[in-house]
Order: structure tokens, then sequence, then C-alpha cells
């Protein structure tokens, strides 16, 4: 395969090298050995390290400062000597801070089913090499939705796992206590196959599926057409598996009378905020780079935390993850669309309240799953208008391969 290196000094042009949008480098790394992704290719998100290869972050700055690594990202070695094949790097949203894929510096990745919208981010490139044939599955991160928001609004598969079960060595720094390894694909198989890969998963045999939840306010959240359709396809898999559905709030799971959106604005996008200071702040600050209008925009909230304030979100996140987990016992899944709402159309998010209302009805949901540490799958089921949306499935931390397995089943396949 030929060397494709993308100009990111101006908007690039996609239209003929790359139709899908997806790559910023294009290249074949061969596997090293055989194994179950035989024959399976794969991109990898350009804040995960490739050897000899300058990464990003979805920044020109960050790329043109920093060394190419020596090694390899774990996660990337792991699908190598599994028999996979990789074809490129892809686009992140810039510092990967985002969850609209609309990059002022690498453009805008194609969503294939809706190509007038958004494909979501900030694994904007992996959902699109994915949605238009560039590779079979892709590896990216996810910590407030940047796997799921873009499987969903693309109409592929997205897995966030338990968090910390997946190695993030070679991959940047983020938010270390919500942000993972995560992998969009093709099909319900392939993304089984490519996260027991990644999980290191044995062949014991999963807990049965003994309980349907449906978070109500997760469903309120979204637009009434994404809840139709979500109430459709639930009511189908429990005549299907069975097993009757429950609703549960968020207020009973906890235990008061604590609305779901605490999980993002007293506690996730706190901690997250917190975290960036940290782990890219300090970068961002000595060494002042060339930052893009809506990244610019969102840093100024975490520049301006205050830090003795906001520990305390610590504690809550801890509340609610204690919370959720004594919910989640085995045997559990929990369901609720993945994001509340159909792609909005592209250049759309250009006002403060389409910002706000986009990412604060999308982060309510996603950031359950984030203080809850779970993993989540983002099934494409449902369908709005002609686009589609994911519909979601979460299991109790640590119960990736149950949920796999409890996926497969309520689907029939």
């Amino acid at each position: 395969m030929s060397l494709l290196r993308k100009s990111v000094n101006s908007m690039p042009d996609h239209s003929n090298l790359d139709p899908s949008g997806s790559l910023v480098e294009q290249f074949l790394l061969e596997p090293i050995a055989s194994g179950p992704l035989d024959g399976l290719s794969f991109t990898v998100k350009d804040n995960i390290d490739i050897a000899s290869r300058k990464t990003s972050y979805g920044n020109p700055t960050w790329r043109d400062r920093h060394p190419a690594p020596q090694y390899n990202a774990l996660c990337v070695d792991q699908l190598l000597a599994a028999g996979g094949h990789c074809v490129g790097k892809v686009v992140a949203d810039e510092f990967t801070y985002s969850l609209d894929g609309e990059s002022q510096y690498f453009g805008t990745p194609r969503n294939a089913k809706a190509p007038n919208r958004i494909p979501g981010g900030s694994s904007s490139g992996s959902v699109a090499s994915v949605a238009n044939g560039v590779s079979d599955f892709s590896i990216g991160t996810d910590s407030g939705g940047s796997i799921r928001v873009p499987a969903s609004l693309c109409g592929v598969w997205g897995m966030r796992p338990s968090l910390h079960r997946i190695s993030e060595a070679g991959v940047l720094p983020f938010m270390p206590s919500v942000s993972t390894v995560g992998v969009i694909a093709s099909s319900h198989e392939q993304l089984n196959s490519v996260v027991r890969v990644l999980l290191r998963s044995n062949a014991r045999p999963a807990a049965p599926l003994k309980r349907i939840l449906v978070l109500s306010d997760a469903m309120e959240t979204a637009d009434d057409p994404v809840r139709a359709a979500a109430e459709v396809a639930l009511n189908e898999i429990s005549h299907r598996t069975g097993v009757d559905l429950q609703t549960v709030s968020f207020a009973q799971i906890v235990g008061d009378d604590t609305p779901l959106s605490d999980c993002n604005e007293n506690a996730l996008r706190v901690l997250q905020s917190l975290e960036f200071q940290n782990t890219v702040g300090s970068w961002i600050e000595n060494n002042a780079p060339e930052i893009g209008t809506s990244f610019s925009m969102a840093y100024e909230n975490v520049r301006h935390l205050d830090r003795h304030e906001a520990i305390n979100c610590l504690d809550l996140c801890e509340r609610f993850f204690e919370a959720i987990q004594a919910v989640m016992i085995s045997g559990t899944v929990i369901c609720f669309p993945t994001t509340p709402v159909i792609a909005p159309l592209k250049n759309t998010l250009n006002s403060m309240e389409a910002v706000l209302d986009f990412y604060g009805r999308t982060m309510t949901i996603t950031a359950f799953s984030g203080v809850g540490r779970l993993p989540e799958i983002s099934a494409p089921l449902l369908t709005v208008d002609g686009c589609p949306v994911g519909l979601s499935f979460a299991a109790g931390h640590y119960q990736d391969e149950f949920l796999l397995s409890a996926v497969k089943k309520m689907l029939g396949s």
C-alpha cells in the first residue's frame, strides 16, 4: 500500500485519496503472528502510538513538538500478534476533547449512512474508517463517549470496556480515572473477537442473562422518536429472551433524589476537567500551541476550573460508582439509547445553545457508564428519520465477557 501523509497546515482535500476522510496516514503493518484476527484489517486513532510515526493527538503543534515513539502501543501489538494487520492512523478530534467529529485541522470524516451529518467524536476517524469500508475494525479511546457516540451516530458497533481492563501503555494521557481504550467494528462477531483479544479473555463460560433493566432517565432525555424506537427494540428483546423489562431511575440506584444529569454535571465532567489540567493543560500553558476554535472554547472551562472546589467530585464519583455496582449484580444488563439524538447536520453546532443541548443531553447518558466504570456496547439497532442511532447495553464493572455474550443472546445471533 502507498504511504499517504496529509498536510495539516490547511483543511485537507479527502475527495481523491481518501473519500472516507478518515486517514491521517496510510501504511501497512503486517501481523507478527497468526490468530483469531487473521485476515482482518484495523486502523488506529491518532492518540495511540505507532512506532516511528508521529502521533498528533488531533493537534499539529503537539505532533510537531513531540518525537515519534520508539514502540507501538501495547494494544496495537496485541492485535498484530493475533493476526490483524494495520492499514493506517485515523483522525482524532483535537486532544480528543470533543464529541462532534468536526476537526479544524484534519477535516470532518464522512458519516457513511448520513453524509450531510457529523460522524461524532472524538474517535471520528475510527468510526469513518469502519463505516466506509477502509478497515474491518478500529481502536480508539472513550472517556465521555468518544467510542459510543460516533458508533451510535454512524450505525456501527462500538464498545467501551471496563475501565483499565485494556493496557493504555502507548496511549496519550487524557483522563485516567475515566478514559479507556475501546473498539469500533462492523459486526458483533468482529467486535467480540477483537475485544476478547484485548481483554485477554479465557474460555470460562459467562453468567446467564437474568435481568434487563431500562434506565428511565436516559429514555426521558432522548428525543421522542429515539425513545419510541428504543422502546420497540427493547420490547422485541424482552419477547425474544423471555426476560421481562424492569424500569429503574438513577435516583432509585443511588437511593435519593439525585438526577442522572448529576453524573455528568457534578461528577464526570468535573473530574475530566481536573485531570485534563494535569495531563494536557500544563503542556498547553507552557507551549502556547495553536488550538482550534471549538477546542479553545471548551478549554476555557478547564483553564478556569477552581481545583480546590472541584476536588469534591472525587467523593461523588466514588459514591455513584458504589451505588451502580450494587445494582449491576451478576446476570444484569441495563439498557438505554446510546445518544439522545440522531447526528446533527454538519456545521450546525456553531451556537452556544446548540452545543449545550447536544453535549449536555448526550453526556447525561454517556456519563452513566463513565462514572460506573462499566463496559458498554452500542449496537446499531435503531433508525430515526433515516439516520442510525445506537441502543446501548451495559453490565457491571469487569463483566465484559458476560456483556458480549448477553448482547449476542438478546439479539438472537
